[in-house]
């Protein structure tokens, strides 16, 4: 089973709407069976919350399912469990980064249960954006969402490539 996870600050914006994204890509590729989807924040304020509602109104104009979804925080046995952590930005994939070593997690390149961390805007390497934008500061949840179809895209290929799906 390949897992992914999105992370991002507070997971109720950015990681929440890629999960819902994502997931719904993956079942219009048929692969639901063979690819699971979560999303986690750096920080602790919002768990336990729903999706925020700039993101719920975006996912719903849309017809994408966010049910029973609620924010929680990353935590280290995550890259145990994960095949792939996707970042929103640069601070998340620091902050992530620190959280495992302070947690004394080893990162190595060569054990295959250790999951790949990538930041999300490496995925669209042509696109002048180099971060997902917070919506949550910006209210731009219409070009976030456009960033996100994009690179969900570009993921679900990379998956299917180098897990020969």
């Amino acid at each position: 089973m390949i897992q992914v996870l999105f992370v991002c600050l507070g997971n109720i914006c950015r990681s929440p709407m890629a999960e819902a994204v994502f997931r719904k890509q993956v079942a219009e590729a048929g692969l639901s069976e063979q690819i699971t989807v979560d999303s986690a924040g750096t920080g602790d304020w919002h768990i336990g919350k729903p999706p925020h509602e700039g993101t719920i109104k975006i996912l719903d104009q849309y017809t994408i399912s966010y049910e029973g979804m609620q924010a929680r925080q990353v935590h280290p046995n995550d890259y145990e469990q994960f095949t792939y952590i996707v970042c929103m930005d640069n601070s998340n994939l620091s902050n992530v980064n620190a959280m495992l070593e302070s947690a004394g997690v080893a990162k190595n390149a060569h054990d295959e249960k250790k999951a790949d961390l990538l930041l999300f805007m490496d995925l669209l390497p042509d696109h002048e954006v180099r971060e997902v934008p917070d919506p949550y500061y910006t209210g731009n949840f219409d070009f976030v969402y456009e960033l996100i179809v994009a690179g969900g895209e570009a993921l679900l290929h990379k998956i299917k490539s180098e897990q020969k799906l």
